[in-house]
């Protein structure tokens, strides 16, 4: 593992909301939470400035609750807000474990959580705090992925490691096709024209723009996190060139 020694100095790890059910399909599994606090513990121990960006999809989707006739902003709105949920919950595991943590949301709800500033969330990690950022971009109709993206952007992050439930990005959906095939890499091209489901396009198209990497990888494999900060090539990096 690189002798615990980490590749990259400032980062983003987008996780989905629907990791914090566990083995649920809604709500918040609190062994789940807390192991994931203790890996989060383990990055934060290797040196590295962490930022965390988490989806709300296991309390509340937005978009598809749009489908079924709520108004598209009222629903995105209630998404953001469990995004805030998640990261309460989140927060509080890891200071249970004695690790520093600051929520930022970009709707403004200062009893619970700290405005979002760009200079102070850049501040609050230079302390050595690790950053959750939520309430997405605070705006409906963007996703967290896009979050994920102007946030890494606005904070001057090296990559984003994009926490899925599966090894990468595939060809075809892994739990329906049992060949689908795993990418090793690909570009930020390759996945728009093929319209993989990596991140959102609006988030990819940020990300190319600004070439900043991304990598897919599974959560689910304990110790994950912590490789694919030490550098490991697991899942599935996203750049604007072949290595």
């Amino acid at each position: 593992m690189a002798g615990g020694i980490p590749k990259y100095k400032r980062i983003i790890l987008k996780v989905t909301g629907e990791v914090f059910a566990g083995a649920q399909k809604f709500g918040i599994d609190g062994k789940t939470v807390k192991a994931f606090a203790e890996e989060i513990k383990e990055v934060k121990e290797m040196g590295c400035e962490l930022a965390l960006v988490i989806g709300g999809g296991n309390i509340f989707r937005g978009a598809v609750a749009s489908e079924i006739g709520m108004d598209r902003a009222s629903a995105d709105t209630m998404g953001m807000l469990a995004t805030v949920i998640n990261s309460l919950a989140l927060q509080d595991a890891l200071e249970t474990l004695g690790v520093s943590t600051r929520v930022l949301s970009a709707i403004d709800m200062r009893q619970v959580a700290e405005p979002y500033i760009r200079r102070r969330a850049t501040r609050h990690l230079e302390k050595g705090r690790v950053v959750i950022f939520a309430g997405g971009t605070g705006n409906p109709y963007f996703t967290t992925d896009t979050t994920a993206s102007l946030r890494a952007m606005e904070i001057g992050a090296e990559v984003i490691l994009k926490a899925t439930k599966v090894e990468g990005v595939f060809d075809a959906d892994p739990f329906r096709h049992e060949g689908a095939q795993k990418f090793a890499e690909l570009t930020y091209i390759e996945v728009l024209n093929r319209g993989l489901k990596v991140m959102d396009s609006t988030a990819i198209s940020l990300c190319m723009d600004n070439q900043l990497p991304i990598i897919v990888f599974n959560i689910m494999e304990k110790g994950n996190i912590k490789r694919v900060v030490a550098g490991e090539p697991i899942g599935t990096l996203v750049s604007g060139g072949r290595r």
